[in-house]
């Protein structure tokens, strides 16, 4: 009895203790889970970047701008000779704009110098993208979903004659199709218009263009005409601007970016998918993109869009420079200029094609890499959208069974026997199939039509470009990896490489040449992350070179024969006289590239040195300065690397 006494009071003391022990971690876990939180990219930021607010000396080699570009000065007021337009004008032009973000800011920049060439009154154009029929809100127009129509009108007062809209009297008949109506191409020159629509707006007074392939005037205009590139500079930097809630918004992410007190990088893929069926950049992908990219390019085909084989070599093709570079390439060469892995990176373009996978090797060399949704709140994005209509909940409604009757009828309708064995069941369809842009190619070979929430993404799609737009030209230094080199269509990064050179020429912007980067990483194809120290270099002086005279001529001689506004000089900029004086720098075809610019007036010369005499007061930056946050190897080696004597850098 006494033996078994002894057992019961064992197991009441087990008991009692395993009690106490359950306790004891229940009351931890509570406690601990308070401290759990969800991943934000702007609390990682604050890790890396404790002192807040708090602004420190910038590594000039990495962040300093460009020196032997310091003179140059956006400057496109009109010259001697340009008449303010007349009351009485030849009649309106009204147009409709095809095409996302890039096409249509390129578009109206040529519809006004249209416009002005014919002495024509523009109506606003409709931007088809955000009509009333892709279901935007009620509160906006075409033009006003992304532009400010006011400000638009009173720029551009002493240029064009712009109106709203089409007087009373000429509505009935526009919607009849009385007026004539032409699809000009983005290659047509200033005769075409003289000679061919001119004749027509003067017999009807109306006339319609309709734009498509982002633009209707050619790039390069002749000398006579300098006055109508001006203008272009004009419409695009001053007289385009957001409506104010875009405004507001991208300045507050910009704000939001800087109060970490260290400089940003903006970096746009450049993963289109038209441009990568254009270029035939199809293999560079191994999924069901290849297959998204290979219908594109055979639609195109068919189009007369493109004239060539379906089926390319993109290796070849990417050694050849035509295909963007990839994530984990940009990655890999600013980790060659330097750049810490804490830096800030700016992540623009309203879609990636091929999803945020592609970014995975970026994300895992910098920590700090961020978007949009990163930097506003879901109330900030739908409040920049306005109020609209729902979905409507029958959007990944099942279609429903049929019955047995129907069953019995097709299976009496399938023919003489021997018959084929019924079909079987549909398998069901998930929503999450349904809501992915490419669902179709698993059940059909042709792309379906938009449905409505496709066409109201697209429309959504301006204002996110709009919103990185703004950041991009703010950043305190944009790597593009595609801008335009002498493709078809302009591009997101060759307008914000356009702004950047027009605003501030010395801003650090790299131009990288495609087919130079392929040739290097083919060194280091099968060593990718441990390059040798010569390739290093040999990538960091490419990289240096781009951003200065040589990256400009360059791009003079490649994109600017198909979009002016990528590379706006000598045109619209103006030289702060020096003691160094440029000489121009012609191409094959006569034309200036760089260094032909003219004398900037006494009031602007005045303003530059009042500001470097302000600059001069301020606390010299080290050019060797290296981010506290660093380990000591890295501090090393890249202070090796620097200190280099071989580099060659811009600023030296």
């Amino acid at each position: 009895m006494a033996f078994k006494s002894k057992i019961k009071w064992v197991a009441l003391f087990v008991l009692t203790l395993s009690l106490g022990s359950l306790t004891v971690h229940l009351s931890l876990t509570k406690f601990s889970s308070m401290n759990l939180v969800q991943y934000s990219a702007k609390e990682a930021l604050s890790h890396d970047f404790p002192y807040i607010g708090s602004p420190v000396g910038r590594n000039k080699r990495l962040w300093g701008a460009v020196r032997s570009l310091e003179s140059l000065q956006p400057y496109a007021n009109p010259r001697n000779g340009y008449p303010v337009p007349g009351k009485t004008s030849n009649g309106f032009i009204y147009a409709k704009i095809f095409g996302g973000f890039e096409k249509i800011r390129s578009s109206i920049c040529d519809l006004v110098t249209i416009s002005r060439l014919l002495n024509a009154t523009l109506v606003i154009p409709e931007i088809q993208e955000s009509t009333r029929s892709k279901g935007i809100s009620y509160k906006f127009k075409s033009f006003s979903y992304l532009y400010d129509e006011e400000q638009f009108i009173a720029s551009l007062k002493n240029d064009v004659n712009i109106i709203k809209s089409l007087p009373e009297y000429f509505k009935s008949a526009r919607r009849r199709s009385e007026f004539p109506t032409f699809k000009p191409k983005s290659s047509a020159s200033p005769n075409y218009y003289v000679k061919e629509i001119l004749p027509s707006l003067k017999k009807a007074k109306v006339v319609g263009l309709i734009i498509m392939d982002g633009g209707c005037l050619q790039p390069i205009l002749p000398p006579i005409l300098s006055e109508f590139q001006r203008l272009r500079c004009r419409v695009a930097f001053h007289a385009l601007q957001f409506r104010p809630e875009i405004q507001i918004l991208g300045l507050r992410m910009v704000e939001r970016l800087r109060a970490w007190g260290q400089p940003f990088l903006a970096y746009h893929p450049g993963l289109v998918r038209d441009t990568l069926a254009y270029h035939g950049c199809a293999e560079l992908f191994q999924d069901v993109h290849t297959e998204l990219i290979q219908y594109r390019r055979e639609q195109m085909i068919k189009q007369g869009i493109v004239n060539d084989e379906l089926s390319v070599e993109s290796h070849i093709r990417r050694e050849n420079g035509s295909c963007p570079l990839m994530p984990e390439e940009v990655g890999l060469l600013l980790r060659a200029m330097g750049y810490p892995s804490n830096t800030i990176i700016y992540v623009a373009g309203s879609q990636t094609f091929g999803g945020q996978r592609l970014l995975i090797p970026l994300r895992a060399m910098f920590a700090n890499v961020v978007d949009r949704t990163s930097l506003c709140s879901k109330t900030e994005l739908s409040d920049l959208v306005g109020p609209e209509t729902p979905p409507s909940p029958d959007v990944f409604k099942m279609p429903n069974p049929k019955s047995e009757e129907q069953l019995k009828e097709e299976w009496n309708r399938a023919g003489p026997r021997p018959r084929p064995l019924p079909p079987p069941p549909d398998r069901p369809v998930y929503q999450h199939e349904k809501e992915g842009w490419y669902a179709w190619i698993t059940e059909n070979d042709k792309e379906p039509n938009p449905s409505p929430m496709d066409l109201r993404m697209q429309a959504h799609r301006l204002l996110w470009d709009a919103l990185d737009y703004i950041v991009s030209v703010e950043a305190d230094a944009f790597f593009p990896c595609f801008h335009s080199d002498g493709s078809r269509w302009p591009d997101f990064s060759g307008l914000v490489i356009g702004q950047r050179l027009y605003e501030r020429a010395s801003s650090r912007t790299y131009r990288p040449d495609r087919k130079k980067i392929a040739e290097l990483f083919n060194i280091i194809r099968d060593d990718m992350y441990h390059p040798k120290r010569n390739w290093i270099l040999s990538a960091r002086e490419h990289l240096n070179r781009s951003l200065s005279e040589e990256g400009l001529i360059r791009q003079s001689l490649l994109s600017k024969p198909t979009s002016f506004l990528s590379h706006p000089i000598p045109e619209c900029s103006c030289r702060i006289s020096s003691v160094e004086i440029t000489k121009p720098i012609k191409g094959k075809d006569g034309r200036i590239l760089f260094g032909g610019e003219p004398e900037c007036p006494k009031w602007m010369q005045s303003a530059r040195a009042e500001k470097a005499r302000t600059n001069e007061t301020e606390p010299a930056e080290d050019e060797n300065d290296v981010p506290e946050q660093l380990e000591p190897d890295v501090i090393s080696s890249l202070t090796s690397l620097i200190d280099h004597d071989e580099e060659w850098d811009p600023n030296d």
